[in-house]
This record gives C-alpha cells, structure tokens and sequence, in this order.
C-alpha cells in the first residue's frame, strides 16, 4: 500500500517498528512536491514520533484484530482482561492503556487491538461514571465561579472538580484528558 492508503487510526511497521498513526494530514507547500506529515506513537515504548512521508511512497500496513474484551482486575503492571465469548483471561500492559488506566472500573468492556495474539493497542469508554470517595467539602451556593478543588474517585485516580461537588456523588470524567464533565444523578 502507499501512503495515500492511511488514515488516523492505522497501524503501519515503521523502521521495523510497529506504529499507531496519531495525526495524518496531506500537505503542499507552495512550488514543493506534496508529502504526508504523520504523528506516530510506537505501540512497544510508547513514545511519539514525526515523520515526513513522500506522496506515493510504499508502507506496510498492518492489519490488527480488535476485540472487545471485560476488565477483571489489576494485577502488578498489567491489567487482566476477559474475552466475553471464550472466558479466556488476557494480561495486557497497563501502559498500552496510557493515562486512563487510572480510570477503569471492574466489569467494564475496553477495546483491544491484537497483532496475531499479542495486545498492540487498548481504550477504555471514552466516558466514565465513578464516585467521589473524598474530596474537601463544598459551600453551599458555590456554583458561579469557576473555581476547582482536587477529588480522588473510586479507582484512586485523581480530578480537578467544581466546588459544589461532594462526597459519594457521581460525576462523568473524559478518560482521555482526566477532566470532569458533569454530576450524574443516581438512579
């Protein structure tokens, strides 16, 4: 395939590496021949990388098996897993799952990206409802400035909220960034 096959979201070997694309965008400067700017993260290490590809230039692609799998635990640095159909229990790398890994909760599905049978790639819901187990405690009428306070949730991960939220409430946080997003009623 070349280069004019990827999108964001593809995964390519790369200088012998296997590589997620981040960001892809065509770009043509001026008298100059038109090349593809590419954000890669390397899915072994992690790191992030830049690269220039020529317009037409020939890539690898990878093909990858993604399955939807239930969190079951934590163990030590890697998060065990469990396919919904066969029962099977999967160790995946804690750090294929990034900064939301503080997130997940017990019985939840994450999505799982396999190269043959090795875990390349995994995301938790983009959204997540968890409780507040401590945080200092809010002032009534505390609602008009914009002013945060640090809470710690059920998982032990820890998000800047709004003044008036408190103790054992629910709130949705964006797994991606951290960030709160608003109260949720219980039902």
């Amino acid at each position: 395939m070349n280069t004019g096959d990827i999108n964001v979201g593809s995964f390519i070997r790369h200088n012998g590496e296997l590589v997620q694309i981040l960001e892809y965008q065509h770009r043509t400067p001026g008298n100059l021949r038109a090349f593809y700017q590419a954000k890669m993260r390397n899915v072994k290490t992690g790191k992030l990388a830049e690269y220039r590809f020529r317009s037409g230039e020939e890539v690898e692609v990878v093909r990858v098996e993604q399955k939807t799998l239930q969190y079951l635990y934590k163990d030590g640095s890697s998060m065990v897993l469990m396919d919904n159909e066969t029962y099977e229990q999967i160790y995946v790398d804690e750090i294929l799952f990034g900064d939301s890994a503080g997130f997940l909760k017990e019985n939840i599905n994450v999505e799982v990206a396999f190269d043959g049978d090795v875990p390349v790639f995994a995301e938790p819901p983009r959204t997540m409802v968890l409780r507040i187990t401590y945080t200092e405690p809010g002032i009534k009428g505390d609602t008009a400035t914009r002013t945060l306070k640090a809470a710690t949730l059920e998982t032990g991960a820890q998000v800047s909220v709004p003044l008036f939220c408190n103790i054992d409430e629910l709130i949705k946080v964006d797994t991606k960034t951290g960030e709160y997003m608003e109260r949720v009623k219980e039902k």
